[in-house]
């Protein structure tokens, strides 16, 4: 599993402890954005999630589609192998820096995203989930994104201390979620029961992510800061 976050270790270690968000584009140049930018802009922001989801539903029998999906995105693993030619990241580099560009973010929302999305499409009818495991299995999924939405958050602030704590909490999250999402549970209905086989895919990707995560920001607390070597 771990050379399906392979691109998301690599732009960990592009984070600059430091400085973490730093980016030629951390302004707008000068000119305050109104309503409407940053409106358009989140639009746009929205718009790489459904991009995200698109290519990873289609490789979700592949045991790479981490990866796989990574690349289809344009992210690259590093400097050096960057395509001058390549349009996406042109895309990517058009107005400011917020977390809605840190890949980590957009995987991680876009994974929870597609399992909420399919869960409330079926978790309305007591037929097909059971409504105290359809509230359960919901607040665990809601729990799970909030913790990862901030230890992305935590990561570009540099504080990878932090991070690391609420990568824990969103892998508590996730386990939580298999644990409700269990075989016995999956019997109530064949609707229940399709849901899981995939939605057990996406569970375990997200907890490998949190888990390199947590690794990577352990490494990044080990490392000197750039002044110890002044």
């Amino acid at each position: 599993m771990a050379q399906h976050v392979a691109l998301f270790n690599a732009a960990m270690s592009s984070f600059d402890p430091n400085n973490p968000s730093d980016s030629d584009d951390d302004d707008v140049g000068g000119v305050a954005w109104n309503e409407f930018d940053w409106e358009h802009y989140l639009r746009e922001q929205d718009d790489t999630i459904h991009r995200y989801i698109g290519f990873y539903e289609l490789l979700l029998r592949d045991e790479n589609r981490l990866e796989k999906a990574a690349a289809h995105m344009g992210w690259r693993l590093s400097s050096n192998e960057a395509d001058d030619d390549d349009d996406d990241d042109e895309d990517d580099d058009q107005g400011p820096y917020t977390v809605h560009k840190n890949y980590i973010y957009v995987a991680l929302r876009a994974i929870h995203l597609k399992l909420t999305r399919e869960w409330e499409r079926i978790a309305m009818n007591p037929a097909s989930v059971p409504q105290p495991l359809a509230v359960a299995f919901s607040g665990a999924l809601h729990r799970g994104e909030s913790h990862a939405v901030l230890a992305v958050h935590a990561l570009d602030f540099g504080d990878f201390a932090m991070a690391v704590s609420l990568f824990k909490r969103m892998f508590g999250e996730i386990n939580r979620a298999i644990a409700i999402l269990d075989e016995k549970a999956a019997r109530h209905s064949t609707v229940l029961a399709k849901y899981r086989t995939e939605a057990l895919c996406m569970l375990f990707d997200l907890r490998e992510i949190s888990l390199r995560m947590m690794e990577d920001c352990r490494g990044a607390i080990e490392l000197p800061a750039e002044d110890d070597f002044d």
